[in-house]
């Protein structure tokens, strides 16, 4: 799978600003986004490509991680990630299959495919990552706009692939969204309109400002009634705070981290289950991903595991079949 550099990564999730600030320095991958030994490693595919028929024109690239404990007999759970190549690239900041490895490994997270989409694509543009993401893509359109036609990509025309070839949960409790910047706004509108199909949702420095009328979310969430949506919001004291270029002066509705405290102000409001974390960081990723591991525990925290006393499947790192044969009677 062809790897972004990191300046091509800052230059697709953070948008405005390319290169993170000293404050972002200070967040550090901890040693669950690190291989670890003897941790089964799953695997990502190759590259596959979805027309639109929500967006004409535009078609979609994407590639699907399968964890190693993965059996077709019992359906997995699922996670969408917005601007796929950022969340799988395994020297970034997210390095998403690193971290499914370990939390998996371990019980911390249900098994759970994880798949990693990009915004939509025209034949005439350049390829991603030899200029801006934003120009040569259809992502402001996709992830800033409020309706629901990105919600009929992932639904619609990405969903029923993947379903030929993998088995994969119908419960939306059992499937989550997430995405960095544009990326988590894209993430949350999609669980916005179809909480029938996604019940959890991670937003990093989340774009709930006025690029396409996002900034009016916390006003929809206090008027509508309460989805069953779960969700975790990161954002940093220096993300982009509303600064007109050109010295034009404040402008609040473009203001990204008050506008993701009023998220959770709203969101807390109307009851949804929701955790926050704000940091010193600016529109960048370290923090985002080195606190990943800790968003999804929290996320996936009630997933359903049995506790019978007799069954140690749930209790050990050995597959369930070796850990039932290791528990049974010896027959002395």
């Amino acid at each position: 799978m062809k790897l972004f550099s990191i300046c091509a990564l800052a230059v697709l999730l953070a948008g405005l600003n390319a290169f993170a600030a000293p404050t972002d320095d200070v967040y550090l991958l901890g040693p669950d986004s690190q291989p670890r030994d003897g941790v089964p490693k799953g695997k990502v595919t190759e590259p596959k490509t979805i027309q639109s028929n929500a967006f004409p024109g535009t078609s979609h690239m994407y590639t699907v991680y399968v964890p190693a404990q993965y059996d077709s007999a019992r359906p997995a759970c699922l996670m969408i990630f917005q601007d796929g190549h950022a969340f799988a690239d395994l020297k970034g900041d997210f390095r998403i299959p690193i971290v499914f490895d370990n939390l998996i490994y371990r019980r911390e997270m249900p098994v759970t495919i994880a798949v990693f989409i990009n915004p939509g694509h025209r034949p005439g543009q350049p390829d991603f990552n030899k200029s801006n993401w934003d120009a040569n893509s259809n992502r402001p359109e996709e992830y800033n706009t409020l309706d629901d036609r990105y919600a009929h990509v992932i639904i619609d025309e990405l969903l029923p692939e993947l379903k030929k070839s993998y088995s994969i949960t119908d419960d939306p409790g059992g499937r989550g969204l997430a995405g960095a910047s544009s990326g988590a706004i894209a993430a949350f509108t999609v669980a916005w309109h179809r909480p029938d199909q996604f019940g959890k949702v991670v937003s990093t420095i989340g774009s709930f400002t006025n690029l396409r009328g996002g900034h009016v979310y916390p006003d929809l969430i206090r008027k509508a009634d309460r989805k069953p949506i779960r969700i975790f919001l990161q954002d940093g004291v220096n993300d982009n705070r509303g600064q007109r270029r050109g010295g034009g002066g404040y402008n609040a509705k473009n203001d990204w981290h008050a506008q993701n405290i009023k998220m959770v102000a709203a969101l807390t409001e109307k009851g949804y289950d929701v955790n926050y974390t704000w940091g010193i960081g600016t529109h960048s990723n370290k923090q985002g991903g080195a606190i990943m591991p800790e968003m999804l525990r929290w996320l996936w925290r009630d997933y359903e595991r049995a506790d019978n006393p007799a069954d140690a499947s749930n209790r050990t790192l050995l597959a369930p079949a070796e850990a039932r044969s290791a528990d049974a009677p010896s027959g002395k």
